[in-house]
């Protein structure tokens, strides 16, 4: 695997051989990811390689069956109460449904983080709820369900919620699952202009290269459950690694094909 040149006490997030199996399916089989402390950096490869599963590791919602994660250079494990807390503490999600409750309003779902994590008082919970949807245009749709905002704005409105509690770290589940391809640019610029505003450390998954490429201080791909490279865009962009290679360069193949079958040649299948 290639990886950036970047010493352990740089990273804000280590992680170390993560292996998850359900039943005889090896989903991780030895995950390597060295995040530096606000970077973005997004995790590529194809649908069904276990990106989120990666992804809930991470946060603590699907337990590894080995490895090791370091945060802040505490290690994460189920013996370590204080730091798996820190880590929630310090730590958002952004689920790739956007996990928005229907029953409550805009403010009310960005404020549900800190009336359940914090002991802060009912009117500064209010105010910093305001605050953060102000911060993402959201601030006049403050008493609108999110059934009456659109996808976009359901999006920044997820995001509001995972900044309100002032993240150093926003784990990324797919953020532009299902959407088209112009409002996948503006969640990716989204993306970008708020981490650098907030300061936070962002890791992402998607299967969206262009955008991920364009976006991302460093990309890393996923393939046959391991890391099989890490590095900067234009290292990516420049990898003769097939595995890279193959995942990159796979709408000209596909362009390629499809200009051979209108020039009516024999294309064999590699299922036959």
């Amino acid at each position: 695997m290639s990886t950036p040149a970047t010493t352990s006490t740089d990273l804000f997030l280590d992680v170390r051989g993560i292996t998850k199996r359900f039943g005889d399916n090896t989903v991780l089989a030895g995950v390597d990811l060295a995040v530096p402390r606000g970077s973005v950096i997004t995790v590529l490869g194809k649908s069904g390689t276990g990106k989120s599963v990666f992804l809930k590791c991470l946060a603590g919602i699907v337990r590894p069956d080995a490895g090791e994660i370091r945060f802040d250079g505490h290690v994460l494990n189920a013996g370590n109460a204080d730091a798996r807390a820190e880590f929630r503490r310090r730590c958002s999600y952004l689920f790739q449904s956007n996990a928005l409750l229907d029953s409550l309003t805009a403010l009310e779902n960005v404020a549900l983080p800190l009336e359940q994590t914090t002991q802060i008082p009912n009117r500064e919970i209010r105010e910093r709820s305001l605050e953060a949807l102000r911060q993402l245009d959201l601030e006049k749709h403050r008493d609108r369900f999110p059934g009456q905002l659109s996808g976009g704005m359901q999006k920044r409105l997820a995001l509001a919620r995972a900044i309100v509690t002032r993240p150093e770290l926003v784990l990324f589940d797919e953020p532009t699952a299902g959407l088209d391809p112009l409002r996948r640019n503006a969640v990716f610029e989204m993306i970008v202009k708020y981490q650098r505003q907030f300061g936070f450390t962002a890791l992402l998954v998607t299967h969206d290269l262009p955008e991920a490429l364009a976006a991302s201080d460093q990309v890393a791909l996923l393939n046959g459950g391991r890391m099989q490279f890490q590095g900067t865009p234009e290292a990516f962009n420049e990898s003769a690694n097939p595995i890279v290679c193959a995942f990159r360069d796979s709408a000209g193949a596909l362009r390629d094909t499809i200009a051979a079958l209108r020039r009516g040649e024999i294309i064999q299948s590699e299922e036959d």
